[in-house]
């Protein structure tokens, strides 16, 4: 069944861990989808999960499941909250959704990094890290 499904290639989606500036002047990281298409994207589901090395192996987080009805065009969402100490993890997001009855499916991942080692996100206006 499922090598009868059709799976395109994942363009103009992005996800980003980066640091966001709040209301009382401290800085949180926030995990972001980042929907750079012309159309919105339905039924998105995402999984995330950290762990310690590249193989899974080692400390690892709990895997977190989220689920949006709906990402407009040229959007972008929070969607968790990623506490520091997790930065130096390697941060795994598995991603699908649907457009126009197509399903579309991608795994992300974010390399350990350190907080000063941040870049400017120009989809989102501030610094972070985009995943691979």
């Amino acid at each position: 069944m499922l090598k009868d499904l059709k799976f395109d290639p994942v363009t103009g989606v992005q996800v980003a861990i980066a640091k966001t500036p709040e209301d009382n002047g401290e800085s949180t990281f926030y995990l972001y989808l980042i929907n750079s298409k012309e159309v919105s994207l339905k039924n998105v589901l995402l999984m995330t999960e950290a762990s310690e090395e590249e193989s899974g192996k080692g400390r690892k987080t709990s895997k977190l499941r989220h689920f949006f009805e709906k990402v407009e065009a040229e959007q972008s969402i929070k969607v968790e909250t990623v506490d520091p100490s997790v930065l130096s993890f390697y941060n795994r997001i598995w991603l699908s959704f649907y457009v126009d009855g197509q399903v579309y499916d991608k795994r992300f991942i974010i390399e350990p990094f350190k907080e000063w080692e941040l870049e400017p996100i120009q989809a989102l206006g501030i610094e972070g890290k985009l995943a691979s």
